[in-house]
């Protein structure tokens, strides 16, 4: 039974279809220890019975639901017969890559293949079209594709949710377990197709989210694009998906994620900032979410068309012949053109139903404008496409009783399949195209019908016009579709407002010459400009700097199942382990330890704040051996501060972030000689207030040197969003005061200058100097960005040589992430058993010597 957590479903495909048969080259497979990958000598004697030669040039993977291939088996004979499918966007994208570059297609036949076949098949596709297939068992595929596939992730990502229990609409989990089984074969198949360390893998669209998992399982250091062709859902919608966090964090070790608009990349962004807790920032136009020490980069860049492609058809005497047709057919009159696959998001039903509306006020129109709405084949089955054809039909038909005759039908219904050259055809004579969707991702109709406006000479000599004639075109598209954003001169309308739609057709139809001319000029040149070898060259330029530091940083595994992830730090970061600090700890006579307090000595998630006994007998005790000097550094406040630990009599304690220190109980609190009249807080304490009452779930916290607005209560996107308003404001008003504003981990803190933890660090370091007392060694530990100012004075004081003899140095820090400290550990338990375990070393009232205490000692102590 698969447990519900699904952590253990990277095994679960019952055949381990992967085999090593071709070489390669300096690939790093596997990890013998943290922070080596090794570099096998690969045998490559067996070079003959590989899938693909050994190669030089640097492969690029492309990796889909169903090659790129048009596939036909002759019943009588039994052969098949194989032909690339030049429409498809996969072989398009080619003309995006260096011609050195060699190209190989992983995807399913869009046809069942008897198993005693596969194997000859596979050899013939990848010798003569560089495709390997991947053959699903017809029950898995059934599941997968028709299952999951359209059943769960199409809908939801179309943001329609499962309302009726009784519709088969709700979450099924054995289908997600097809599709994680399906995933892993892909992944099995990418593997036979890898080369070397060099090549590239684009993994195209939802039905293989889960593929970047089971590819960087495997190499670590693989270059994984991925592109979504759909919509990515709003968080609201997202989040409802049960294995909503499973597919995100599989989309995280990918390199690099495309998305069609800004929108569908903002609402993924939401979604890994909700459900993952993840920070995203802007560099250089360059959006990247930081996970684990990897930067996860974004691509926001639409889809573009092949047009030397459609400009070739367009040239066709068919096509030409087929212009001239439908010209002669419908003289005289405005020809609108609808090209929709039929589904239930398309608006099909909508757009006709805008029509009628627009024929019912506008009765001088009838007989003068022309719907031709061309209709692709379903490409999946159910209820639900069975009743918008037959909603369509309907009400084309009801227009066309209405308003039509013998002579004149309002609606032309083709919802039969015709050639690609009538298709072109259609666009170069229709006066007007609609895409009226719902919900799309991209939907390149619009690109198409721009193209094909321009014309050629043949088309325009039979038109009767001069070849530097202006050329015409008018798009009404909807506000839900991809393209949208990049036809700033389409009339943009909102598909479920049948007066919207009907308004938007009349202008069209009032457009001016000169108006329809300027419109299509804009357009035609962004879509020239912006083609799909723009867009493919665009996206493998955008990976490859997205990969620049792989080899720059040492890389470990962590988590199981879909779970897993590849953690990559700098070459210098290490985890700390006890053995390695008590040994250093046990040798020196004078250390210096500093120490944070939330989310080091006790977890950031813990309601209950106050320091355990454990907690408060390990400083005790580490404070009561005479070679140590320990200071507590936080932004708490010294009378908070002072009452949890005044059990700890030698305890040092620096407050509010060093702007009151004290160095044992008995000492005077000493204030910073930055400390100022706080007349700025009437000034910013308004202003605070303010945004605590407009941002629900934030509170102020008033300290002795300032004030701090805390919003980790609040809802993460606005409290972020209030916060940075917040800097803003706060930055303005207090521009002459003595004071800075600095956001922190969902904070935001105004403090006098010259009031930092690194200024506490210097300030002890330099006093213990001063008196003859210089450590041997330097203990720093802290969790956020207010601690990378106690690790970077470590550091400087260093690198300046200020100790007499340099100190053994162990700046930690507290989770995995980008720091200036050199080592990490995990959590506040990881740092709780460190200090736990140097305690041993500790002198016990001459128990025992200090001498006699072994590493066994101190894990006994420990455990």
């Amino acid at each position: 039974m698969v447990s519900k957590s699904y952590t253990n479903l990277l095994d679960m495909s019952g055949e381990d279809v992967f085999d090593f048969q071709q070489p390669f080259r300096s690939l790093p497979r596997f990890v013998t220890s943290p922070s080596i990958t090794s570099n096998p000598d690969w045998d490559t004697s067996n070079a003959d019975d590989s899938v693909g030669p050994a190669s030089c040039c640097v492969r690029k993977i492309i990796v889909s639901n169903f090659l790129p291939l048009n596939c036909t088996k002759d019943e009588a004979t039994g052969q098949w017969s194989f032909s690339m499918d030049d429409n498809q966007l996969l072989v398009q994208l080619k003309d995006g890559f260096p011609m050195e570059s060699e190209v190989v297609y992983v995807g399913s036949l869009n046809a069942e293949v008897d198993p005693g076949e596969q194997d000859q098949l596979s050899h013939k596709l990848f010798r003569e079209y560089k495709c390997i297939p991947t053959f699903l068992p017809a029950d898995l595929q059934q599941q997968f594709y028709h299952g999951f596939c359209k059943q769960q992730l199409w809908p939801l990502f179309h943001y329609m949710l499962p309302i009726c229990l009784d519709k088969g609409e709700l979450f099924d989990r054995s289908l997600f377990q097809a599709y994680v089984r399906a995933n892993k074969i892909f992944g099995d198949k990418v593997m036979e197709a890898i080369n070397s360390d060099d090549d590239c893998v684009w993994v195209h669209d939802y039905h293989l989210m889960l593929l970047p998992t089971f590819l960087r399982k495997k190499l670590h250091r693989i270059k994984i694009g991925f592109f979504l062709h759909s919509p990515f859902p709003s968080s609201e919608i997202y989040r409802t998906l049960p294995v909503r966090d499973e597919i995100l964090k599989s989309l995280l070790n990918a390199d690099l994620i495309g998305f069609q608009t800004f929108d569908y990349a903002r609402h993924f962004l939401s979604c890994c900032s909700r459900l993952l807790g993840l920070n995203y920032e802007s560099k250089r136009g360059h959006i990247g979410i930081e996970y684990f020490g990897r930067t996860v980069s974004l691509k926001i860049l639409a889809v573009g068309v092949h047009v030397g492609r459609l400009e070739s058809v367009l040239r066709l005497p068919a096509t030409i012949s087929k212009v001239q047709e439908i010209e002669q057919r419908y003289k005289g009159k405005m020809v609108m053109l609808g090209v929709d696959d039929m589904d239930i998001f398309k608006g099909i039903s909508l757009k006709l139903l805008g029509l009628e509306f627009l024929l019912e006020r506008t009765p001088k129109l009838r007989g003068k404008v022309v719907l031709v709405q061309i209709i692709n084949p379903a490409r999946s089955t159910g209820k639900d496409v069975e009743e918008a054809i037959n909603e369509a039909i309907s009400v084309a038909e009801r227009i066309n009783i209405k308003y039509g005759s013998a002579e004149y039908k309002p609606v032309i219904l083709i919802d039969y399949p015709i050639p690609s050259y009538e298709k072109i055809a259609y666009y170069a004579a229709s006066d007007c195209c609609i895409v009226n969707a719902v919900r799309d991702g991209m939907n390149l109709i619009p690109y198409e019908y721009t193209v094909c406006r321009q014309g050629n000479e043949e088309i325009d000599k039979l038109r009767g016009v001069d070849k530097s004639s202006h050329h015409t075109s008018t798009l009404i598209v909807s506000e839900f579709v991809g393209c949208s954003p990049s036809l700033s001169g389409a009339f943009r309308v909102n598909p479920w407002s049948i007066e919207d739609v009907a308004d938007a057709l009349y202008k069209a139809m009032d457009l001016t010459q000169s108006e329809r001319k300027l419109r299509h000029d804009k357009h035609y040149r962004y879509v020239k400009t912006h083609d799909v070898a723009y867009w493919a060259r665009s996206f493998s330029q955008d990976l490859d700097r997205a990969c620049k530091d792989h080899y720059s940083r040492r890389c470990w595994t962590t988590g199981f199942g879909l779970n897993f992830r590849v953690i990559a730090l700098s070459p210098g970061f290490r985890r700390l382990s006890l053995e390695h600090f008590a040994s250093s700890y046990k040798k020196t006579n004078r250390r210096l330890i500093f120490m944070d307090y939330d989310g080091t000595l006790v977890p950031q998630s813990s309601v209950n704040k106050v320091p355990s006994a454990e907690v408060n007998s390990i400083l005790t005790s580490l404070c009561n051996d005479p070679k140590n000097c320990v200071f507590i550094v936080s932004g708490r406040d010294r009378t908070t501060l002072s009452e949890w630990f005044a059990s700890c009599d030698k305890l040092g304690i620096a407050a509010e972030h060093g702007y009151f220190i004290r160095w044992n109980k008995e000492g005077e609190w000493e204030t910073s000689s930055s400390a100022q009249d706080c007349e700025w807080k009437n000034i910013a304490e308004p202003i605070m207030e303010v945004y605590k009452e407009t941002t629900d779930g934030s509170s102020i916290e008033t300290k002795e040197s300032g004030l701090v607005w805390h919003y980790q209560d609040a809802d993460h996107d606005f409290g972020s969003c209030q916060a940075k308003e917040l800097v803003s404001h706060l930055e303005r008003v207090l521009a002459n005061e003595p004071v800075v504003v600095k956001r922190g981990h969902q904070i935001v803190e105004v403090k006098p200058q010259g009031v930092s933890k690194g200024i506490v660090v210097d300030t002890v370091i330099r006093t213990l100097i001063n008196n003859e007392n210089a450590p041997d060694f330097l203990m720093c530990i802290g969790n956020d960005r207010s601690d990378e100012d106690m690790f970077e004075s470590i550091n400087e004081a260093v690198s300046r040589s200020v100790f007499p003899t340099a100190p053994d140095v162990f700046a930690c820090s507290v989770g995995q992430k980008a720091s200036k400290a050199k080592y990490y550990v995990d959590a506040c338990s990881e740092v709780i058993r460190l200090l736990k375990g140097v305690t041993a070393i500790t002198p016990r009232r001459e128990v025992i010597s200090q001498s006699q205490v072994t590493f066994r000692d101190i894990l006994e102590v420990v455990s």
